[in-house]
């Protein structure tokens, strides 16, 4: 990658993490989730609404570093307005993201479906740093099995 390449995706991370979207917790959700990153110690709550078996809204607050902040902000923007099965496939695709060791991904339309998630690349470089980009994923899972929307797989 190029270092003007690092440069876009380090500068979308810190966009993300200085004006998170989706952040306020609401009075009720459909499900909610309260993970912690031990490692780290960050930590999030996340909320969810779900409706017809689409995500309506995702909610959060939490504290931790840019990376972990940053990623629920991306998370946010791309399960928000999408069926489950999207929503899981997603999951998968950033989580594969995760697993390349920084090499990215081989599938272009993954990468374009991924869209700002794309910045994470690099973290997957620093096997400390996953957990921190996967931590509002686990959020997400779990918030959705709390909700009903969908089983404890």
């Amino acid at each position: 990658m190029t270092s003007s390449m690092e440069q876009l995706y380090q500068q979308v991370i810190l966009d993300h993490a200085k004006f998170p979207h989706g952040r306020g917790l609401g009075a009720r959700a459909d499900g909610q989730s309260h993970q912690v990153n031990p490692t780290c110690g960050d930590e999030v709550t996340l909320q969810v609404d779900v409706a017809s078996g689409v995500v309506d809204d995702v909610r959060w607050e939490g504290q931790g570093c840019s990376i972990s902040q940053a990623s629920i902000s991306v998370l946010h923007d791309l399960v928000v307005g999408q069926d489950l099965a999207h929503v899981d496939h997603l999951a998968e695709t950033f989580r594969a993201l995760m697993q390349s060791r920084g090499a990215g991904l081989d599938d272009e339309a993954a990468e374009d479906e991924l869209g700002d998630a794309n910045a994470f690349t690099g973290v997957g470089k620093f096997s400390a740093r996953v957990k921190c980009a996967l931590l509002g994923w686990t959020a997400l899972n779990d918030a959705l099995i709390k909700s009903g929307a969908r089983e404890d797989a």
